[in-house]
């Protein structure tokens, strides 16, 4: 079968990128350096290990973010493992009283609606990232990866929200490649994802489909323009899964683009108002 997992990828020029990329966009900003949450996973980590190689480690600060009803106690206990070995400068805060005090004053929250909920974690976590970055004239840098850029797989202006997104073209299968070789620990690199904004969440599971199987989807159907049954055929995954991955793609694809606007004048900030998620 055709499928790579990961895709083909420069990793010696993959690093020197982002480093350099990192560095171009904080002297662009004229900020003293970046701030990123640091939930113990693998992006995340290998966000921080590049930021701190490219910036060094005092230029670099980290959040971690916890809320105790839905983050394990070892990706909190791996992530401040990680922050120290890193040398960087790193502040708990635990979301958890703010979650619940949101839910106190928000007469329409609904504690049965996950998702909504979910999501509400990862916008406190966003609002929390920013305060901090306005306070220290810092860059809050995302964590977000290819694979989950392309599947929509992320809170719109919550873990979504970033200035710059140094691992955004770099699919989840590669990241964990890139981990090892920063020489970030196994039980970081080979952590199973998992956004963890409600109890039992997995990320694979959630998708109905392993990133060994959806990278190689995304790279072929994306990048090299092939159809579903070229893909079906080639890589002997199952149909279902296919579609499914292709369709979130193209459903999710308002996420990656600046809200539509309605054109009233000649001159216009954005684009007209044409509806990106409409397929048909």
């Amino acid at each position: 079968m055709l499928a790579s997992v990961p895709p083909p990828l420069d990793y010696e020029y993959a690093v020197e990128r982002i480093t350099r990329f990192l560095r171009w966009a904080v002297e662009k900003s004229g900020t003293r350096g970046v701030v990123l949450g640091l939930s113990g996973g693998v992006d995340s980590s290998t966000t921080a290990a590049l930021a701190v190689k490219a910036l060094g480690a005092e230029r670099v600060h980290v959040l971690l973010l916890p809320d105790s009803a839905t983050t394990p106690t070892e990706d909190v206990r791996d992530a401040e493992e990680l922050a120290e070995s890193l040398g960087v400068k790193s502040v708990m805060v635990e979301i958890r009283g703010i979650y619940e005090s949101v839910a106190k004053a928000a007469a329409f929250y609904d504690e049965k609606a996950s998702v909504a909920n979910g999501n509400l974690r990862a916008r406190i976590r966003m609002i929390l990232l920013y305060y901090y970055a306005n306070l220290n004239r810092l860059l809050v840098c995302g964590a977000s990866d290819k694979s989950e850029l392309l599947l929509g797989y992320y809170t719109k202006y919550g873990d979504g929200a970033a200035d710059i997104l140094p691992l955004a073209d770099v699919y989840k299968t590669q990241v964990r490649v890139l981990a090892r070789r920063l020489g970030l620990p196994e039980k970081i690199a080979g952590k199973p994802s998992s956004p963890r904004l409600w109890p039992g969440q997995m990320a694979e599971a959630e998708l109905g489909a392993s990133y060994e199987e959806i990278d190689p989807v995304l790279y072929l159907y994306v990048e090299l323009g092939k159809s579903v049954d070229w893909i079906v055929k080639k890589t002997g995954i199952a149909r279902e899964k296919v579609e499914a991955i292709v369709r979130r793609v193209h459903a999710n694809e308002h996420k990656r683009m600046p809200p539509p606007i309605a054109r009233v004048s000649k001159y216009s900030v954005g684009k007209d108002w044409v509806m990106p998620w409409n397929l048909g």
